[in-house]
């Protein structure tokens, strides 16, 4: 009969270790667990208390009190009968319940270890830990990932059945059901009207989108952000930007091994430090920016809200085009594989793209000189019903004065006020970017 194996405990003080190692951002989620040998998940879940309890060192003006130097032991004693009575009392009331419902009662992120749970519940532990197993790696979805990254990069309308035929040219046969999960897995899906596009939190209020129409003709009039993930050697890491319509500039930037608001708030934070703060903040609906943590910080500043609408995906083009460039001039030909080359890599390639990378839609001038002189940039999403007609949505001039504005027409007023509820008009006109 083999022995028995019994469950690894960890200490606080290899949670601390663990967790902060995560906090620092240097390594991958996954490169972490392998190296200390945990679940990638109980880390992410390490990291997130440690980020959710951190403020509490401070809420005290001396810190926290200490514990009373000794206690009597008979009131230890008839404290410890009392509930061990009480135990047994729920034990046997409890067990009588389907194994069904106990087992939805073990909690791993409860202060309880899961061992005490499964023993007060009366489960098998086994079944516990069977659906926490960490998925096996096929080395044919890491390949199929690479390659429906880069093709979702190069035509980002691409769904799961195009995908499927662009797989097959390249002699890779593969069923829907697979790249459906692939894509998933990635947050990928492809840029055309449908349900559930972006799914915030029930809780968190969403905004309108201000920007269709209007003309963007000054630096820091509109801002807006967006995230999006790079592949590493083992595993993934999320990168979010702010950028200025106006200029095209890259405010700000941070990466992260996990995808939470705070990185987004100190991304924004850090661009309200350095370049003062916009007229508009544009964003998508994702629960880090539709979050209370986020909003908060824009609302303590002033600046007026503006979010994509669900299924509009030229509405925050500027970002998107900026997430194309980073793939493909920096990410795709140096193939960083840890959080350490990619933070090295990426602060190179910024530096560039903000000072000496040309612009078609500048004038073939820089952003950050676009941006310094408030001259040659300007930004337009079209609106179609606003009487915008077929003109280009970057508006340029060598001088920096503003493009004339749009009015409306009594005939595209009347059409907009008699438009049917939820009609999905056509957006492949509205937005003809440049690089």
């Amino acid at each position: 009969m083999s022995e028995a194996t019994t469950r690894k405990v960890h200490t606080p003080e290899f949670k601390a270790k663990v967790g902060l190692e995560a906090v620092r951002g240097v390594k991958t989620i996954n490169e972490i667990g392998r190296e200390y040998g945990v679940h990638p998940v109980q880390v992410g879940q390490w990291k997130k208390a440690i980020q959710e309890n951190a403020k509490t060192l401070f809420e005290g003006k001396r810190g926290p009190k200490p514990a009373a130097a000794h206690r009597e032991p008979e009131l230890l004693y008839s404290e410890i009968g009392k509930l061990k009575m009480e135990l047994d009392w729920l034990k046997k009331k409890v067990w009588d319940q389907p194994a069904v419902i106990r087992h939805a009662w073990i909690d791993p992120g409860e202060a309880v270890a899961v061992v005490q749970q499964c023993a007060l519940a009366g489960v098998c532990r086994a079944t516990v830990y069977a659906q926490r197993r960490p998925p096996v790696v096929d080395a044919n979805d890491l390949l199929h990932s690479r390659l429906i990254d880069e093709e979702y990069t190069r035509h980002p309308f691409y769904g799961t059945r195009r995908m499927v035929i662009f797989l097959a040219k390249a002699k890779h046969t593969v069923n829907r059901k697979r790249v459906q999960r692939l894509m998933r897995l990635m947050g990928l899906s492809g840029m055309a009207p449908g349900p559930n596009t972006s799914r915030p939190r029930p809780e968190h209020p969403v905004y309108p989108y201000l920007l269709r129409g209007v003309p963007v003709v000054r630096p820091n009039q509109v801002w807006s952000t967006d995230i999006t993930y790079i592949r590493l050697a083992h595993g993934f890491a999320y990168l979010v930007a702010v950028i200025d319509w106006y200029s095209r500039k890259v405010l700000s930037w941070r990466i992260s091994n996990s995808m939470e608001s705070v990185f987004c708030v100190d991304c924004l934070e850090e661009a309200l430090r350095s370049h003062g703060k916009p007229e508009i903040f544009n964003s998508d609906q994702g629960a880090q920016f539709t979050s209370e943590a986020f909003t908060g910080v824009l609302k303590r500043e002033g600046v007026v809200i503006s979010m994509d609408g669900r299924g509009r995906v030229f509405d925050n083009i500027f970002v998107e085009r900026l997430w194309r460039s980073v793939k493909y001039e920096d990410v795709y030909l140096k193939g960083y594989a840890t959080m350490g080359e990619l933070m090295l890599g990426l602060t190179e390639y910024f530096a560039f793209y903000n000072a000496e990378r040309p612009h078609q839609s500048l004038g073939d001038t820089a952003p950050a000189v676009v941006y310094r002189n408030g001259t040659g940039g300007g930004a337009l999403i079209l609106d179609k019903f606003g009487g915008a007609g077929g003109a280009s949505p970057v508006e340029r001039s060598g001088t920096g004065d503003a493009p004339p504005a749009k009015a409306k027409s009594t005939t595209a007023s009347k059409a907009e006020s008699k438009a049917t509820p939820g009609q999905r008009r056509s957006a492949a006109s509205e937005v003809k970017c440049t690089p």
